[in-house]
């Protein structure tokens, strides 16, 4: 069985926005949303779905893209600053 399933005492998500029973989080904020309420976000391969709060203010999916450029970045910048300084040091 696939899916969320209701427990008596889980209460029930309601949308940040009309107070209607959750679907799911907003992919930016992680704020409950309705099927009526969410906005079809397409970044990348995928789509998702995000509030309207999220959508007007700009806090967009790609920002976990950006993360993961500088995870990749800031490491090779630190080596090749090392290799520099050591290289300067040798000679």
């Amino acid at each position: 069985m696939s899916g969320l399933q209701l427990v008596e005492r889980d209460p029930i998500a309601t949308c940040k926005h009309c107070g209607a029973q959750a679907v799911g989080p907003c992919a930016s904020c992680h704020g409950p949303l309705c099927g009526d309420c969410c906005i079809l976000a397409e970044d990348g391969i995928k789509t998702w779905a995000i509030c309207r709060d999220c959508d007007a203010t700009g806090p967009s999916v790609s920002s976990g893209w950006r993360s993961v450029l500088l995870w990749i970045a800031v490491p090779i910048v630190i080596l090749a600053v090392a290799v520099v300084a050591l290289y300067w040091l040798s000679h």
